[in-house]
């Protein structure tokens, strides 16, 4: 059984309210985005929401492990809407989760030792880049 938007926001330990829910739902349509095309897209279904509440939504949701963040080689910081440990395809203004578990397991595997001895590898995320065959 798929749950809805509160249930998600609730489930993750935050009140569901009507502006969490509608930011939560845009970032579900959107999946990869920055903030000016979040707030965009926000303020187009309800302008009453002011840019902090927009900011500080997202910020939550991001601490509370709803969504993750990543640097687009565009130099903007993007929110995502899958949050467990994936890598990101870029080509051209799109971005293409890839999610390959035994990739991530093999790159934690290389890594052991050294200076990772003594840390936990929190998460590995790569960023590949890609043209069209020529």
């Amino acid at each position: 059984m798929k749950m809805n938007t509160g249930e998600i926001i609730k489930k993750a330990g935050l009140k569901a309210t009507p502006q969490r829910k509608m930011v939560y739902e845009i970032m579900m349509k959107l999946g990869h985005s920055p903030i000016d095309e979040i707030i965009t897209q926000v303020q187009q279904q309800n302008p009453e929401i002011t840019l902090s509440t927009v900011y500080r939504i997202l910020d939550m949701f991001y601490k509370a492990g709803l969504l993750s963040r990543m640097n687009h080689p565009n130099g903007k910081c993007y929110y995502d809407i899958t949050p467990s440990a994936h890598h990101h395809v870029f080509k051209d203004d799109q971005v293409i989760d890839y999610i390959d578990p035994e990739l991530t397991e093999l790159i934690k595997n290389q890594l052991k030792g050294d200076l990772f001895n003594e840390l936990e590898i929190e998460k590995i995320s790569i960023q590949i880049f890609v043209n069209n065959k020529k």
